[in-house]
Parts: structure tokens; C-alpha cells; sequence
């Protein structure tokens, strides 16, 4: 049976565009674009007029469950959305057995194909997903 990670709350952007600061483009040798607060008595976008670009406010903020989520999904999670945990011996792979919807084992480089290929063995009967499982596999193995 395939091991399915836990799901995910979807992450809902409210607006994915940038906030840019005010007459920045008018002025590209003085002013970045990187959003800055209005405070002039009489500027019109911290006044709010119509037909002026939206400022940053806290109403545009994600929601608080998944708002670094998207940065550990990028940093920290596979493809289908499991976390690394790097196996260098028997014993951590039997860590993962209660854990086997949440990390990925991965096997370190430095383990010899014999053990490599008992550890994925063990892994297959415990259920727990491996993301090298299939690397240093010998010729005559693969043949058979």
C-alpha cells in the first residue's frame, strides 16, 4: 500500500501582486519600488482617492495557520508533501513507523548496498516511504 502524506490546508493568497511605492516609477535614479507608507499631508494614496494604487494594510495579511507555510513547503517538504529524515541505521528507520504519514525516510550516501537494500526491505514491511530507495542498486540485482 502507497503511504499519502497528512494534507495540507490549502494557502489562499489574498493578492499575490507586489505593494509599490507611491510615484516610484516617475523617479527610478531616487526611489526603489519597495513599498514605503505614505506620509505627506496631502499625498492621495494615504488619503485613499479613487483611482490611486492600494497601500499595505493588515487586511490583506494571509491567514495565521498557513502563513509561512508556503516558505516550508519550499524549504523543507518533498514533492508529495513529506518531510526528510536522513537513515543512516536500523534503529532510525523503526522511528519512523509511528511517523510514516508525516517524514520520508532518505538512506545517508555512505551505506553500503547490502544495507541498503535490508533497510528498503524493512522499510517496504513497515509502511514507511523512502525517497532513495532505488539508488545503488548493484547490476546483477537489477537483472534478476
Amino acid at each position: 500500500m502507497v503511504v499519502k502524506s497528512l494534507a495540507h490546508k490549502k494557502i489562499l493568497h489574498k493578492r499575490t501582486k507586489r505593494f509599490v511605492r507611491f510615484e516610484s516609477e516617475d523617479y527610478p535614479h531616487k526611489l526603489k519600488p519597495s513599498w514605503r507608507r505614505p506620509r505627506g499631508i496631502d499625498n492621495r494614496v494615504r488619503r485613499r482617492f479613487r483611482g490611486n494604487r492600494p497601500m499595505a494594510k493588515t487586511g490583506y495579511r494571509s491567514d495565521k495557520s498557513t502563513r509561512y507555510q508556503a516558505i516550508i513547503i519550499k524549504r523543507y517538504l518533498d514533492q508529495q508533501g513529506f518531510r526528510k529524515f536522513l537513515i543512516r541505521s536500523p534503529k532510525e528507520l523503526e522511528i519512523l513507523l509511528t511517523n510514516n504519514r508525516v517524514f520520508a525516510g532518505e538512506l545517508a550516501h555512505n551505506l553500503s548496498a547490502r544495507k541498503r537494500a535490508t533497510l528498503v526491505q524493512r522499510a517496504a514491511e513497515l509502511n514507511v516511504r523512502l525517497t532513495n530507495g532505488r539508488s545503488k542498486v548493484r547490476a546483477e540485482e537489477k537483472k534478476e
